[in-house]
């Protein structure tokens, strides 16, 4: 998935998501009587008063959130009515910082009722009920708080989602809401009210912006870190739930996957751009760390190829994470003999000047894996044409290779550059790149504003192995697991499935040129072992994606919304896979960490050529 920009596109705040949102006012009457809360909210997601005026609308104080662009309150009605579907909380948006409110007081409001869509319309994400515009009225201060609804597994129902109206062109707005039946329109039926759970897991770590995802159902999709698969479109994981806090930054915990937050979270049930259902903590649970430890694959025999691919997340010089990095692909990954790398930046970094030369971010790198104890990598890569192969602006990330000279050798072949193709030919029987290094069909549309595979060939004890790097487009733009259209649209593969039928076609290339040629393409393929894309990639038996030979709870190398799923993916020719003498590993070293140095697990497959 994600590049870093994408990822942490995700990771934002609520305060950073209401800047980028749209109100949605419907055609109504102008004025609407003295209303309940449960009436504001209605059994839908739009509620039936948008765009009306609302007068004395009475609750009491649940929390109050004086940070970012989404300032306001919560109000809640201690007096719910017996349908499950209507919510009894309603957020107050005032703009500025609440003044004159406190937590208990008991309120009556006036203002317009609004469906706020955090992101925009364009994002196709639900809408959130507020009042805006509104004036309070205080009748009495030191209330006892409504009692926060418990999120249990129990409450929540495994199925995620209704199918769309087809008549909306699958949007869930306006079906009735099923709190009992799917578990959006549970969290839906919740939308700002004061919400519990207890004891829970952790399934994705703390991010920079101080929020962390947890798992009502504990054995949902388990793995043996304690994070939750996604293994499949039809299993969203619906236990998963976003916590936040109302509290100082300082405060948040630092957690790791697999660690518990114990005893009680509470606080209101909002609704925002960057992951949905999201519980505003007041009251966080306290911290108990499962011991997380960061893994270590085996070192390679000598008649092994070790193989790994690694995203670096946009690695330049004047990052602080070299060290870091070396320690990982010498202590933890135990030196591969070749090294895939994705998103390594340009000498500047996100400086927009023309650089595109990476010889001293690679360099760095590579003084570095030898201050670690590493060997003295070589490395192939070719620069792209500026600010043409996307992510940072003036970043100009690539794929490089890294390779051991003392256990492999690099056929170069010159002529590789920018814009030209390289190609297979026959030489004595046996498959050849005309060009080493050299890019994949770099003038094709599939590759617009996306970075080109790199092939290489390499000999390890007298044996040609072809690798070919990539970085396929980003998941940037496909609709959220919240989203109001149901299943969301997934945009961004149309553009991923022409690169792995290219790559495909490369593959088969080779492989129609000498039928026992051993191939690798691997990298970040921003998508899943199950997905589309990577059925194409594999193609007709011409490769096949290794991490499946894992257990299907290990499947994973990347942590987004509390799901633990593949984006890195070393895929093999049948000679490789035929053998049967590979061994692949997921070296879960960042995804499930909060002090990550890349949001990437790398990868690593072993085999005897």
């Amino acid at each position: 998935m994600p590049s870093k920009s994408s990822a942490r596109l995700a990771a934002l705040t609520v305060a950073a998501a209401c800047s980028a949102a749209s109100t949605i006012v419907l055609t109504s009457p102008a004025h609407a009587e003295s209303v309940r809360i449960h009436d504001i909210q209605g059994s839908t997601r739009m509620s039936p008063y948008a765009g009306q005026q609302v007068t004395d609308v009475a609750g009491i104080v649940t929390g109050i959130r004086t940070y970012g662009s989404s300032r306001g309150f919560w109000i809640q009605d201690p007096n719910p009515d017996a349908d499950p579907a209507t919510s009894e909380g309603v957020f107050v948006f005032t703009g500025s910082a609440p003044k004159g409110v406190a937590v208990g007081d008991s309120v009556t409001v006036g203002g317009t009722v609004s469906e706020y869509v955090p992101g925009g319309a364009a994002s196709g994400n639900q809408s959130l009920t507020e009042i805006t515009k509104p004036t309070t009225t205080v009748v009495s201060s030191g209330n006892a708080l409504p009692a926060a609804t418990a999120i249990t597994s129990r409450s929540v129902p495994d199925a995620y989602a209704p199918a769309g109206d087809t008549a909306a062109n699958g949007s869930v707005n306006a079906l009735p809401l099923k709190p009992s039946k799917y578990a959006l329109d549970h969290y839906e039926a919740l939308e700002g009210m004061s919400v519990r759970v207890t004891d829970t897991r952790v399934v994705g770590a703390t991010d920079p912006y101080t929020e962390l995802w947890v798992t009502v159902k504990p054995h949902e999709n388990r793995n043996r870190h304690g994070g939750t698969v996604y293994g499949s479109y039809d299993d969203q994981n619906s236990g998963r739930l976003q916590i936040q806090s109302l509290g100082a930054t300082a405060e948040f915990p630092k957690a790791n996957v697999g660690d518990t937050l114990t005893g009680t979270t509470a606080g209101p049930l909002d609704y925002n751009q960057f992951g949905g259902y999201t519980l505003v903590a007041s009251e966080l649970g306290t911290l108990k760390s499962a011991g997380l430890e960061r893994e270590t694959t085996r070192e390679q025999r000598s008649s092994e190829l070790a193989v790994a691919t690694y995203n670096v997340e946009n690695l330049d010089p004047t990052d602080d994470t070299f060290a870091a990095h070396a320690s990982a692909i010498v202590q933890h990954l135990k030196s591969p003999d070749i090294v895939s790398l994705e998103e390594i930046q340009d000498n500047n970094g996100a400086k927009n000047d023309g650089t595109v030369a990476a010889d001293q971010t690679l360099t760095k790198l590579i003084d570095a894996i030898v201050a670690a104890g590493g060997p003295k990598y070589d490395w192939r890569s070719i620069d792209p044409a500026d600010n043409t192969d996307g992510g940072e602006p003036g970043g100009n990330i690539r794929q490089a290779f890294l390779f051991n000279p003392e256990r492999v050798s690099f056929a170069d072949r010159a002529g590789g550059d920018t814009t030209t193709a390289t190609a297979v030919t026959k030489i004595r029987g046996k498959a050849h790149l005309t060009l080493s290094p050299g890019r994949i069909a770099p003038a094709d549309e599939a590759w617009k504003s996306s970075r080109k595979p790199l092939a290489g060939e390499f000999v390890f004890r007298g044996r040609t192995v072809f690798v070919i790097a990539n970085h396929f487009n980003s998941k940037g733009g496909d609709q959220g697991l919240t989203a109001q259209y149901q299943p969301p649209s997934r945009s961004s593969e149309t553009q991923r499935h022409q690169q792995a039928t290219l790559v495909n076609a490369f593959v088969k290339d080779i492989l129609d040129t000498q039928k026992n040629a051993d191939v690798i393409a691997l990298g970040d393929i921003n998508d899943f072992e199950f997905s589309k894309t990577a059925q194409l990639l594999e193609g007709r038996g011409e490769l096949w994606s290794a991490i499946k030979s894992l257990p299907r709870n290990e499947r994973y190398s990347y942590v987004y919304q509390g799901n633990s799923q593949v984006l890195d993916q070393i895929l093999i020719s049948p000679s490789i896979r035929r053998a049967c003498d590979f061994e692949y590993d997921s070296v879960h070293v960042n995804a499930e960490f909060n002090d990550q140095i890349s949001d990437h697990d790398p990868q690593v497959l072993r085999f005897r050529p």
